[in-house]
């Protein structure tokens, strides 16, 4: 088992279409893929990359902590009852167990993700 996993941003394995629920979509078409790059604690921590087109969607954590690294493109997230966000290629933020918002997608974006349950 290794101890150390690069994360590649930019994986040559085919990436799993992710679909957007339609009772979560807001706004737009947006087409989603995402590359599952490694997990631990049977399945409850991991690693990979998500990307997606423009669109807005309900974006519920539930019970999940979610720490994201922008590495392409532009997304405006809004927490209920909150401001606007902007996060740009470079840019990371954390959305913790409980948060209920919206996830708008500015232009097309690939993210870093490490997922706790």
């Amino acid at each position: 088992m290794n101890l150390i996993v690069p994360v590649d941003t930019a994986p040559e394995f085919e990436p799993r279409s992710v679909q957007v629920p339609p009772d979560r979509l807001l706004a737009g078409t947006p087409v989603c893929k995402g590359w599952e790059l490694d997990e631990a604690k049977d399945g409850k921590v991991r690693t990979g990359i998500f990307s997606g087109t423009e669109g807005t969607n309900k974006s519920i954590k539930g019970e999940i902590f979610e720490f994201c690294h922008i590495i392409e493109g532009v997304v405006e997230i809004t927490e209920d009852g909150g401001k606007p966000m902007i996060f740009r290629a470079g840019d990371s933020f954390v959305m913790k167990p409980g948060f209920v918002g919206q996830w708008r997608t500015v232009e097309p974006f690939k993210k870093i993700y490490v997922v706790v349950e």
